[in-house]
């Protein structure tokens, strides 16, 4: 596995560009690698839309310098890209079957960081989201993995079964968001840049 010279970050359900840690990334690399390629797209709600946007996105990225950093929901997106592709993949404390855990988010919604836009969350993208769900890994060297034991929305347990041969920094407290995500800053710059 080469450095990447092109990242992607994938940011979770509700979320945006906006989040704490795709700006903390952000910063870094603007300051410390300029030269690698950064993209961290709006995710639209519909999972069909939200995989269409990033496979049409990193279509011409070279494969062997490409990496995925993806949170949450953006874990479950990155692990289906990186099963795709052959590209490398971060998670933060991934989704492992959000068909399942989203079902009681149907409805209108808000982002956390615009409170103000509303999306509607419909049925038929659980639909969408179970055509994405792989049963299992390929090549766990290509997979890292940050999980919070505290994760107070995924069982961590679950997520670290989902990785097996993986890299995995396994946080003993934290919680869902990684709110200690600056301590961990190391371990995914590592795994992604070297």
């Amino acid at each position: 596995m080469q450095p990447a010279t092109h990242l992607l970050y994938l940011h979770g359900f509700r979320s945006s560009p906006q989040s704490f840690k795709a700006q903390r990334l952000a910063r870094w690399l603007r300051a410390n690698r300029p030269d690698v390629h950064w993209w961290c797209p709006q995710l639209p709600p519909s999972p069909r839309e939200a995989w269409s946007l990033i496979r049409q996105g990193t279509a011409d990225w070279p494969v062997d310098t490409s990496a995925v950093v993806g949170s949450s929901l953006g874990g479950f997106y990155a692990t289906a890209l990186a099963e795709a592709t052959g590209c490398k993949a971060l998670l933060l404390n991934p989704a492992i079957d959000p068909a399942r855990d989203l079902g009681k988010y149907i409805g209108e919604q808000t982002q956390f960081h615009r409170p103000e836009e509303r999306f509607d969350f419909r049925a038929e993208y659980l639909e969408q989201l179970q055509a994405l769900h792989l049963p299992s890994i390929t090549h766990p060297q290509r997979y890292a993995a940050i999980i919070a034991k505290g994760d107070e929305v995924l069982d961590w347990r679950e997520m670290t079964s989902r990785y097996p041969g993986a890299r995995l920094l396994l946080l003993e407290g934290s919680d869902h968001s990684i709110t200690d995500f600056e301590d961990h800053l190391p371990f995914l710059l590592e795994f992604v840049l070297s």
